[in-house]
């Protein structure tokens, strides 16, 4: 070629150009093309590109290669020229960029036409696979010297695994070429594809190619007129022309060609995501869409699957229940959204009646999510789409919201609250046969008693009693079609590979699934969609030592000793945790309160002491300094009614004594916390891996997982109070539950999606969360995921690895050498792999034994809802209200009966005895609850005499009740033949309380 009889330019120069067009460079090659003329780079470095190009597509293996080059470069001269002039001999675009005595430098508005060029089979890329031949196509672009004999050679030999193949391996080589646009649509036209050619440009106008003639970085639509952006940024056509590929006639009713909506375009964009991405690599039609809901009347977005998502989905495009796994990040609702509306498409088209959709999650974010970001924008056209949530319910009929609706993403428990509705013949409850088809998010927790379970349980019921009806020769009762969704099935705390299948089995007999689908084909594609990040461990040595433990110890030390306790447990453990709650449980039940108050003051040490273990020393003082502080305003709480401002209740001997105990340590314990080389090595181990994350590039984006509400808050204080974070970029928040479960103030729904939103655009760049992110949440891809001294199951380890998602990310457990964290996660890592064998047994296994072994479990299943039932039947009617007293769990006082208890919404249990009034006081509630709907709760009600909380007052339509939690009282039988009791929950009392009678209550409060 005339090109490569220049002189060549020196290595140095190429190097250069190579920097600065590097991402243009990588989108413009054919890595093992190229590699057959690069003479000088050594044989195993070849071999490593090569695997990388068969491993991780061809991007992946252009970055190998240029930095192989980089490196080999200084002691191999002429290596540059030869990747220069392989690039030349291949007419790769590219050759433009490294060296411009090969070929002149593409100008600016070539170089935007090559990328509308791209753009364009990008866009209608599954309908040129669809109707190019792939041989005609590939010979006359030989003829206009676009493709060279190899290029040919390659089409032909993945023509013989079929058509489609060879033109996806034709597209992938055209679009790399110098030029190539013009030569192409030419080779189109000789070929017999005239009309994919107009298809793709338009007419032709006064200038010949309509696309040519518009101004500069405008891109070209099918109907000839320049895609202009609007005031976002979006891309629409100036106009609209559908075209029929296989008769090149218009038809304004075809839909093949419609434009993806939302498309968000920047031409200047030169990253591995933009216009000119490696066609192969996408396999079907690559689509640039916004994650914001749209509204402005845009066509409805175009929906297709990658090989491996239409691999796995297949089954369920047949009609079959089944179970989809798939790594988080790899598209699982993507998946779901198009089951979805090709099952609702069939029904339409069918004359079925109109099909209906339920997605079921189980956190109330993910509500919104799903709707925002995939369902309504892709089927918001051609269905009706709501989502659902709690706070809605209220308002909200669900049987008219299911009946007005295609598709309804809602919660789990709303579903099962209907259904049960239904049971009792509730005009607002549903049958599952109102629904054609349930997708069931994150179905692994569909088992034991979880929600899902209730849900799928009545779905075997129903399908037990449809076989009866069968037999019978009786009409079925319809019944859902199942998808459950998850990227983690787990091994449900198996030992052992059996109980690993079983586990397995048990879900997919729960689901009622006729298998589980993973990517077995298309794996390679999957593995270049999901990276797998960098995992290490980093465990802090925790031999040095500890004063402010020490400290502790002792002072823990002498409460036992008061006590005689003498528990088999290390102090700072969970089993000391579990231990301790056992003894409090035990004296409280027995009326001690002197082993009862020390076992509960135990309680709070060991918390510090796993604080101290876990963040700063400062955070374990504090947590006691709170502590104490709060049992002493309740020691010494003044009342309204005391004129003189008496002092009561008064301490007795135990708080007394702990009281003083506490206080005579509390300034050593102050000052100890105040000294920073005694700090946890953790901490340490934390700061270096953040600061050496977020030098490496402006874009990090990090999550720290931890525990307890409590140690997410006070990490993000030791972020926010440390200057070099700020310096470093870090700009961090927390992220905890909406749940009233702890004593740690919560976030409101709206708190958590501020601060996703605020993360996902980068306002925030580290997340300090409990497990609430680990499942689901739509959270941008992570540079850094570190799991911080927190180890729970393998499910939960997948799901939190899979947040790490971009590039060269990394996963990392931070903990501490005695803390058997560390073991825990081989353990993880282990049941893991043991998943992944047990999947794999189970998809092996011959379709009658996995059936008659599905069909034992979910017998299994309904008997345990029969004993449940059973169960629940004695349990409502076993006892009386009259039969059962309350007594104060601090001071054991008896405070009322059972028959002075109503409920009031199913939920909240009130106390309407006026006597009651003199027997508690009220004070500020530290977490105000946010207002209901009609009732608001307003402060603390707490024990006159010992200062034990009892509950909230509670405004109730203008009356002010105090509302009852059961776990701060014992529950005494007097029937004698049931011991003392203390419960969590009402729920969990064998009684059935009345409903609270407003008109008598009020009428009690008017005459006062």
């Amino acid at each position: 070629m005339e090109a490569a009889a220049a002189s060549p330019s020196s290595d140095e120069t190429i190097l250069y150009l190579i920097h600065c067009f590097r991402d243009r460079i990588k989108r413009n090659v054919q890595v093992t093309q190229v590699l057959d003329g690069v003479t000088s780079l050594r044989c195993e470095e070849k071999d490593r590109i090569r695997a990388v190009a068969q491993a991780q597509g061809n991007i992946a293996a252009a970055e190998a290669l240029l930095d192989a080059l980089e490196k080999d470069a200084a002691s191999r001269p002429g290596l540059c020229q030869e990747f220069c002039q392989a690039l030349a001999r291949g007419r790769f675009e590219a050759a433009g960029y490294v060296d411009p005595s090969l070929s002149e430098l593409p100008s600016p508005s070539l170089e935007a036409m090559s990328d509308v060029g791209k753009m364009l089979v990008d866009i209608f890329f599954v309908e040129l696979v669809g109707v190019l031949r792939a041989p005609q196509v590939a010979f006359a672009c030989r003829t206009k010297n676009l493709l060279d004999d190899e290029d040919v050679e390659r089409v032909e030999a993945e023509n013989g695994k079929g058509n489609r193949p060879a033109v996806r391996e034709l597209l992938c080589r055209v679009v790399k070429k110098k030029q190539w646009f013009s030569p192409f649509l030419e080779a189109l036209r000789e070929s017999g594809h005239g009309h994919v050619a107009t298809q793709l440009i338009g007419e032709e106008n006064e200038h010949g190619i309509s696309g040519v003639s518009a101004p500069e970085g405008e891109m070209v639509a099918a109907t000839g007129k320049p895609l202009v952006p609007d005031d976002v940024g979006e891309l629409k056509p100036g106009g609209e022309m559908r075209h029929d590929m296989k008769t090149g006639e218009k038809n304004a009713s075809d839909e093949s060609f419609r434009y993806a909506s939302a498309m968000t375009v920047d031409i200047s964009e030169s990253d591995d995501n933009s216009l000119g991405a490696n066609v192969s690599d996408t396999n079907e039609s690559f689509m640039v869409s916004s994650d914001s809901d749209d509204n402005r009347g845009s066509p409805e977005r175009d929906l297709h699957l990658r090989d491996y998502q239409m691999e796995v989905a297949k089954p369920a495009l047949e009609g079959k229940n089944i179970m989809l796994c798939l790594p988080t990040g790899s598209g699982k609702t993507r998946v779901a959204v198009y089951i979805a509306k090709k099952h609702l498409d069939k029904k339409r088209e069918e004359g079925q009646g109109s099909g209906k959709v339920i997605v079921l999650v189980n956190k109330v974010p993910l509500v919104e999510q799903h709707y925002r970001k995939e369902f309504h924008p892709y089927l918001k056209y051609s269905y009706s789409v709501i989502g659902l949530s709690g706070s809605s319910q209220l308002k909200i009929s669900f049987p008219k919201v299911v009946r007005e609706n295609d598709v309804i993403i809602c919660t789990a428990q709303i579903l099962e609250n209907a259904l049960q509705n239904a049971d009792t013949d509730d005009e607002e409850g549903v049958q599952l046969s109102e629904f054609s088809l349930m997708i069931i998010d994150e179905c692994h927790h569909t088992q034991k008693g979880a929600v899902y379970n209730d849900i799928m349980r009545r779905y075997l019921i129903q399908k037990r009693k449809n076989q009866k009806r069968c037999k019978q020769g009786k009409p079925q009762i319809p019944q859902p079609q199942i998808l459950g969704l998850t990227a983690s099935p787990g091994v449900g705390g198996a030992q052992n590979a059996s109980k690993a299948v079983e586990h397995i089995l048990k879900i997919c007999a729960n689901l009622d699934a006729e298998g589980i689908m993973t990517v077995q084909e298309h794996t390679s594609q999957l593995n270049n969609q999901v990276k797998e990040p960098f995992k290490k461990f980093e465990i802090a040595d925790d031999k040095k030592k500890d004063p402010f433990k020490e400290e502790l110890i002792d002072i823990m030390m002498k409460i036992q000793e008061y006590c005689h306790f003498n528990p088999n447990a290390e102090f700072g453990s969970q089993t000391y945790e579990q231990w301790v709650i056992q003894e409090e449980k035990k004296a409280a039940k027995e009326k001690n309160r002197k082993e009862r108050v020390c076992a509960e003051h135990l309680k709070k040490y060991n918390d510090a002491l796993l604080i101290n273990d876990t963040i700063r020393m400062v955070d374990a003082y504090q947590h006691l300094k709170n502590f104490y502080k709060d049992e002493t305003s309740k020691k010494w709480a003044i009342t309204e009614d005391d004129e003189d401002k008496s002092l009561t209740p008064k301490p007795d001997e135990t708080d007394q004594f702990l009281l003083d105990l506490f206080y005579a340590k509390a300034k050593t314990l102050h000052k100890l916390a105040g000294i920073a080389q005694n700090e946890n090595n953790k901490l340490k181990n934390l700061r270096a891996i953040l600061m050496e994350e977020f030098a490496k590039t402006d874009k990090a984006r990090g999550i720290i997982f931890t525990k307890t509400r409590e140690s997410a808050f006070a990490l993000y204080q030791w972020i926010k109070e440390n200057p070099k974070f700020e310096e470093a970029g870090v700009k961090a928040h927390y992220l905890i539950g909406a749940g009233h479960n702890s004593e740690f103030k919560p976030m409101t729904q709206n708190e958590q999606k501020d601060v996703i939103e605020k993360f996902r655009t980068g306002k925030i760049n580290l997340l300090i969360a409990t497990t609430v992110a680990e499942e689901g949440l739509d959270i941008p891809e992570c540079n850094i995921v570190i799991r911080y001294g927190l180890v729970t199951n393998e499910i939960a380890m997948v799901q939190a690895r899979g947040r790490a998602r971009a590039e060269e990310s990394t996963y990392v457990l931070v903990a501490s050498g005695g803390s058997g964290a560390a073991a825990r996660e081989h353990v993880n890592i282990f049941r893991e792999k043991m998943m992944h064998k047990a999947i794999k047994h189970v998809q092996q296994m011959s379709q009658e034994e996995y059936l008659n072994k599905i069909q034992e479990f979910q017998l299994q299943s309904i008997m345990e809802v029969k004993m449940k039932e059973k169960k629940s039947q004695r349990k409502k009617y076993e006892k009386t209200p009259s039969l059962i007293s309350f007594f104060c769990k601090n001071c054991s006082k008896q405070v009322c009966s059972g028959e002075d208890i109503q409920v009031i919404a199913d939920m909240h249990h009130v106390s309407i005895k006026k006597e009651f009034e003199d027997l508690y006081t009220v004070r500020e509630n530290k977490t105000l609850q946010a207002k209901q709907a009609h009732y608001q709760t307003n402060g603390e009600v707490i024990c006159k005499d010992c200062g034990q909380t009892w509950g909230n007052m509670m405004v109730y339509r203008s009356l002010d009740l105090p509302c009852l939690k059961i776990k701060n009282f014992v529950v005494e039988f007097r029937d004698k033949k049931t011991s003392n009791i203390t419960y969590k929950k009402w729920g969990e009392l064998p009684i059935k309380f009345p409903a609270f009678q407003y008109a008598d209550n009020y009428v009690s409060s008017e005459e006062d």
